[in-house]
């Protein structure tokens, strides 16, 4: 079987920060940007990677979510607790710094884990959790 990651979505509350955070910190580039009824779906993605991409979406538009529902992933948004991904890089560091001197929220600095990974993490403007490990 031939299957390979393709899309996942995380949401953003700021699509303009979102996009100062993929685009200009990370690099990403935008492949898609689609506004309806007042919201924006943005689909970032590594340059030289065009079948791995991100969508960032407004959180919980789902019309089968209840507002209490929305609620709790709004809370859990603005807690850093609601959604997460790993990317990786060769650089490190170099992503580390670019990143943190970018005015990203630091959540941990290049660290070795006890698990053997070295790796780092930040949040994104939607409180979003993104680690970083580093490719040896």
């Amino acid at each position: 079987m031939d299957i390979t990651i393709h899309a996942t979505f995380l949401p953003h509350d700021d699509p303009d920060a979102s996009l100062a955070f993929y685009r200009d910190a990370l690099g990403f580039e935008v492949r898609d940007d689609v506004g309806y009824d007042g919201m924006r779906w943005i689909t970032v993605g590594p340059a030289g990677q065009p079948g791995t991409s991100i969508v960032l979406e407004p959180p919980a538009v789902d019309p089968g979510i209840t507002d209490d529902e929305r609620r709790t992933v709004t809370e859990m948004m603005a807690k850093g607790s609601y959604a997460s991904i790993i990317l990786a890089t060769a650089d490190l560091d170099g992503a580390f710094e670019r990143l943190r001197d970018s005015g990203a929220e630091v959540v941990q600095e290049p660290t070795r884990q006890p698990y053997g990974v070295r790796d780092c993490a930040f949040r994104d403007p939607a409180g979003n959790h993104i680690r970083i490990n580093e490719i040896r």
